[in-house]
């Protein structure tokens, strides 16, 4: 058994297949799951796992370029909107819609337990060289 990082199998076993330039979308239990990516769902009950300790750990096991969120996050969630700007400072915002049709390119779906609304992102994975 891991002693550190990520325990959940299922997650640990998607992330080690994505690759550049794949796009992982860590999302609240509202939003709607397309058909098509995996989705490893960590909901577990309302706010557990929160969405802040889900995207703390994806980052600390991923080399993210870029992240995009919803412009409507702003204004209704702003705890989640400083958590995204503290990590990406070139957050590229989209509307909620658009952002719902980007998700069903994401080749990995991550679901928490956040009841917040717009405790969404879509990451971008780099590379580490």
């Amino acid at each position: 058994m891991k002693r550190a990082g990520i325990l959940n199998r299922h997650l640990a076993g998607a992330l080690a297949e994505l690759g550049h330039g794949h796009g992982v979308l860590v999302c609240d239990a509202g939003m709607p799951i397309p058909h098509g990516p995996r989705v490893v769902d960590l909901a577990f009950r309302a706010g557990v796992p929160s969405f802040a300790e889900v995207l703390e750990g994806l980052l600390a096991e991923l080399v993210v370029e870029g992240a995009t969120a919803a412009t409507e996050m702003r204004g209704a969630n702003p705890a989640t909107a400083a958590l995204l700007d503290g990590h990406f400072p070139d957050l590229a915002l989209v509307p909620h819609e658009q952002l719902k049709d980007l998700s069903a390119q994401a080749r990995l779906i991550v679901r928490t337990g956040e009841a917040r609304p717009y405790a969404n992102v879509l990451l971008r994975c780099g590379v580490f060289f």
